[in-house]
């Protein structure tokens, strides 16, 4: 990242042309418009990533607004583990969606956490431990373990409150578009889930093709030029800044 940054900063200067700086987050929300440049704003926006899971308020090109994240584990972060526990190797997002397709989502029931009334905030860590605990039982017990019953229900549990946390923020914001956004947006069974329970509500869900949900040039491409826009450039101090916070994702 450092070389990148110090490469775009040379070549900045050196042409004469704008330095855009573009958050990582920033990039995987505007992959939306990539495909559906109709979008009208404002929109609610579900981050899903292995390293973030966040509900955000995106107001305009010039504003968006964090409602909720993750206060532990992000949704991709768990997922990982669980496959790990499970021996499905890495990256445990798409290893758990393959293997939950052969198995019963309502034959093992893992909690769900809703946290305080109200909050749109996230928590896995229970539920990954919720997992790691029913497989070392069932170990400890000698119980044949049923690898695809043990993954469907656990996404299921990921998905079920991803689904019904992002439609109440739609919801209390008066919002008719929920954008999915990140790797974990290309998991079908939550596209699947958070349109039907949007859908009840009268709301439209929109994502970017799996090529897309990835990390990619094209969605940093995509963000960099809604910024040239409004006229948002970074000086030749520019740095990479780890774990910057999407709020400051924007500053014009």
């Amino acid at each position: 990242m450092l070389v990148g940054v110090a490469q775009a900063k040379a070549l900045a200067y050196a042409i004469k042309k704008p330095l855009i700086g573009v958050h990582h987050l920033l990039g995987h929300i505007y992959a939306n418009l990539l495909e559906h440049p109709e979008l009208r704003l404002p929109a609610l926006c579900l981050v899903v990533s292995g390293g973030h899971t966040s509900l955000v308020l995106w107001e305009s090109h010039e504003r968006l607004r964090i409602l909720g994240s993750t206060r532990d584990d992000a949704a991709g972060e768990a997922y990982d583990k669980v496959a790990r526990a499970l021996g499905l190797g890495y990256p445990g997002g798409p290893a758990i969606e393959k293997a939950a397709l052969q198995g019963d989502r309502e034959a093992i029931h893992f909690p769900r956490a809703w946290l305080e009334e109200g909050s749109f905030d996230f928590s896995f860590s229970g539920l990954k431990s919720a997992v790691l605990n029913y497989l070392h039982n069932a170990r400890q017990r000698g119980e044949e373990i049923s690898v695809p019953d043990v993954s469907a229900g656990f996404q299921e549990a990921v998905v079920e409150v991803l689904a019904e946390k992002a439609v109440r923020a739609a919801v209390a914001h008066n919002l008719g578009t929920i954008a999915l956004a990140g790797g974990v947006a290309a998991n079908r069974r939550l596209r699947e889930r958070l349109t039907a329970v949007a859908g009840s509500q009268g709301m439209e869900v929109i994502w970017p093709s799996p090529v897309y949900c990835t990390d990619n040039a094209a969605m940093i491409a995509c963000a960099a030029y809604y910024r040239y826009q409004v006229k948002d450039f970074a000086g030749l101090d520019l740095n990479a800044v780890p774990y910057l916070p999407l709020e400051k994702a924007l500053s014009s």
